[in-house]
């Protein structure tokens, strides 16, 4: 029976320690996208975004821009490196839904700001909802 006892402590103790947080998790989707644009793939933006996702912005002045998420997705060839330099801003969750907030520096391009919901589904968290801005990269000449 000790033994047993000690056997169920030591799984315990080695499923906990080895467990990621619902944050590490989050993290991870994120890291998906960052590295599958900047490294060309595609398949790491199909493991985090929904097959329903859809992304927004502004055009001009007060256009709203909806980009299907498979379209941008496709523009991402296998292999193609980019120079896209990616960072996490923030995270917010709640059981299963969250929110995020990722920098991406292009430079000569600009400076990106995303907007994220996910939503954790059984087969993990998932992006289901971009919306992004841009800015100059300052320090660069226009």
């Amino acid at each position: 029976m000790k033994k047993l006892s000690l056997l169920l402590i030591c799984s315990f103790i080695s499923f906990t320690a080895f467990a990621q947080t619902e944050l590490e998790l989050i993290q991870d989707t994120l890291t998906d996208y960052i590295e599958g644009t900047a490294n060309g793939e595609p398949d790491r933006l199909h493991k985090a975004f929904h097959p329903d996702f859809n992304l927004y912005t502004v055009i001009g002045d007060d256009s709203l821009r909806v980009w299907d998420g498979q379209d941008y997705i496709s523009r991402f060839q296998e292999g193609r490196k980019s120079n896209r330099i990616g960072r996490i801003i923030s995270i917010d969750h709640e059981n299963n839904a969250a929110t995020a907030k990722v920098e991406i520096v292009m430079p000569g391009r600009g400076v990106y700001t995303d907007y994220f919901l996910l939503l954790k589904l059984k087969e993990g968290w998932k992006i289901i909802h971009k919306t992004y801005t841009d800015r100059p990269f300052y320090g660069e000449q226009e």
